[in-house]
């Protein structure tokens, strides 16, 4: 059993939901920057908040969605910390990535941030950022990543993101970045397409060096490099004209996005089998796509 774990559970948690008021606030700045230029554009975005709650009780969080904004069309920052007992499918799954104690005792606690952006400017690229902390009485680890989307893709935007990351990671460990890079890219990869869905990032998970404070100090370092990375692509191309072509081409990228989230995303199946909110769990899905 693993003991003296609340006060780590309740920082993690505490220090998730500070990360989704950081990007919130941010995201809301980047709506008022833009300005309007005729009475028929919309007004800046803003969020929308709900509370959610897992199935059954055991914990929920909050579901913060902004949609048809002046620059994101679709933004979803969601958190969340849920408690319980896993589902013997979800302990079949624990099991086979060598948590040990499933069948015995199989409570669970997690808390994370999830959030997925989709931009009204085909030239801006969509992007995903996440992490998270789980828990079991066997086993404790930390997950996560960003990755960036874009379905025009700007040479020096992809650079800028991943030297962001990877200055994130080098604070911690000089081999990080090119490791979770690679699995990333692994991750990230759509097998009935043949393709990656983005231009990657990175992406970690069961991380667990034995030294808590020190994994939980690489996951906030991570979470803190979201807004200098993408943050300046928005300012960079947010007013770059566009046409219905690149409106095509953004829908169709939309659609192997969708594909990959429904298809094989863990935290997509994770939310669902533990009844977690269905609207908070499918908040990634763009608010429109097309297929050809």
């Amino acid at each position: 059993m693993i003991d003296g774990m609340d006060e780590h559970k309740a920082r993690a948690s505490a220090w998730f939901r500070s990360l989704r008021d950081q990007i919130l606030a941010a995201f809301e700045d980047l709506e008022d920057a833009v300005a309007g230029t005729s009475p028929t554009d919309p007004a800046p975005g803003r969020f929308e908040v709900t509370e959610t709650e897992r199935e059954g009780g055991g914990g929920g969080g909050l579901m913060s969605v902004m949609r048809g904004g002046r620059v994101f069309e679709k933004v979803g920052v969601n958190v969340s910390t849920v408690h319980g007992r896993l589902a013997e499918r979800a302990q079949r799954a624990m099991a086979a990535r060598g948590v040990p104690g499933m069948e015995a005792d199989p409570r669970f606690w997690a808390s994370g941030i999830s959030l997925v952006a989709h931009m009204q400017n085909p030239h801006v690229p969509a992007v995903h950022m996440n992490t998270r902390m789980f828990w079991t009485p066997h086993a404790w680890w930390f997950g996560g990543g960003s990755d960036l989307n874009p379905c025009l893709e700007y040479p020096e935007d992809t650079e800028h993101f991943h030297s962001t990351l990877r200055t994130a990671c080098e604070a911690h460990s000089p081999d990080a970045y090119p490791r979770f890079k690679a699995w990333a890219d692994e991750y990230f990869f759509v097998p009935h397409r043949g393709r990656a869905r983005g231009v990657g990032g990175i992406f970690y998970d069961d991380l667990n060096t034995g030294d808590w404070e020190a994994d939980f100090a690489f996951t906030q370092e991570i979470g803190r490099a979201f807004l200098p990375a993408f943050v300046p692509l928005v300012e960079r191309r947010v007013a770059t004209p566009w046409t219905e072509a690149d409106r095509d081409a953004q829908l169709i990228h939309r659609g192997l996005y969708a594909e990959y989230n429904l298809v094989y995303d863990r935290g997509t199946k994770f939310g669902l089998e533990t009844g977690h909110d269905a609207n908070a769990v499918l908040m990634s899905l763009p608010p429109l796509a097309k297929w050809v």
